[in-house]
C-alpha cells in the first residue's frame, strides 16, 4: 500500500506578459451569452496533459509569448509543451515537450516562445482552481473564471493521476507557425474587403471561428474568447481543428482562407 500523496500547490514566481489558467472551456452556453474560453492551442494541451497522465479535461497554464516561472511546494511531474522554448528547473536546462520531475521549492522557468506565441504547462494532477459554470478557464472578455495570473499568486493542484496507465512517453509535437491577435480574435492585414452594400446589420449569434469583416474591410477570426454577438458581416467560418494553428501565429505570419470540401 502506497503513501498517499497531498494535492499541493504552485507558486507563480514570474507570471509573463499573459499566462492564464485554461480546459476544454465551457462550450454549449452561448445562448445565455457565455463564451466558450478554453485553451487556443486545445490539441497542445490535451497532448501536454495526456504525457503527465492527465485526463484531457485537467485544467494548464497557458502562457503568451514571454513565459512564465512557479515554484511547486510538492515534488510533481510537469510538461511544457505548446509553443517551443527553453525550460529550466532551479536554473538548470530540461527537456521541452517531455515530462519533467521538479522537487518541492524548485523553481520551474519556461522562457519565451521560440516559435509560435504561446506554450502549455501541464501538472501532474491539473490546476484545481474553482470551476466557473463547469470550466476552470479564464475568459479574458467576460471575466469569469482565474483572473491573468500574477507574481505571487498560489494555485492548488489536483491530486495525481492514480496508478493505471502510464503517462505516454516522449512524441513528435506539430511544429508551431512562424497576425496579431489576443485570445478574442486573429486580426489580418492586406488589401481590405470591399462590401457589396452599405448600412448596418442586425446582431446576430457568433460562433468559434466566424470570419467577422469590420468597417476596415481587414477580416478578424474570432477565437475562444470572442463576444457571442456580432453585427458586421461574418463571411465564413474557421473550422475548429484549424484554429490551433490560429493560436500560436505570430505577427507577420501569412494566412490564406480556402474554401473547405464538403
Amino acid at each position: 500500500m502506497t503513501a498517499s500523496v497531498r494535492p499541493g500547490a504552485v507558486e507563480v514566481v514570474r507570471a509573463g506578459a499573459l499566462t492564464t489558467v485554461q480546459d476544454e472551456g465551457r462550450a454549449g452556453l452561448a445562448h445565455l451569452g457565455v463564451g466558450r474560453a478554453g485553451a487556443l492551442d486545445a490539441p497542445a494541451a490535451a497532448l501536454a496533459n495526456r504525457l503527465v497522465g492527465n485526463p484531457v479535461t485537467a485544467a494548464v497554464l497557458e502562457t503568451t509569448v514571454t513565459g512564465c516561472a512557479v515554484r511547486p511546494d510538492r515534488a510533481v511531474r510537469v510538461v511544457v509543451g505548446g509553443a517551443p522554448c527553453r525550460v529550466t528547473v532551479d536554473g538548470r536546462p530540461v527537456a521541452w515537450g517531455a515530462a519533467v520531475h521538479v522537487p518541492a521549492g524548485a523553481v520551474l522557468d519556461a522562457g519565451p516562445a521560440v516559435h509560435g506565441l504561446r506554450s502549455y504547462l501541464a501538472f501532474a494532477g491539473g490546476v484545481a482552481a474553482d470551476p466557473v459554470l463547469g470550466s476552470r478557464s479564464a475568459d479574458l472578455l467576460s471575466g469569469l473564471g482565474p483572473a491573468p495570473l500574477s507574481a505571487g499568486d498560489v494555485l492548488p493542484l489536483g491530486p495525481p493521476p492514480q496508478a493505471g496507465a502510464p503517462p505516454a512517453d516522449a512524441v513528435p509535437w506539430p511544429g508551431a507557425p512562424g497576425g496579431p491577435g489576443n485570445r478574442i480574435g486573429l486580426r489580418t492585414e492586406g488589401p481590405p474587403l470591399e462590401r457589396a452594400r452599405a448600412g448596418e446589420l442586425p446582431s446576430e449569434g457568433m460562433v468559434l471561428g466566424a470570419v467577422q469583416v469590420p468597417p476596415d474591410g481587414r477580416p478578424v477570426v474570432f477565437l475562444n474568447d470572442h463576444p457571442t454577438t456580432g453585427g458586421y458581416p461574418v463571411v465564413g467560418v474557421v473550422p475548429e481543428p484549424a484554429l490551433a494553428a490560429a493560436a500560436q501565429a505570430g505577427a507577420g505570419t501569412v494566412v490564406r482562407f480556402v474554401r473547405a470540401g464538403r
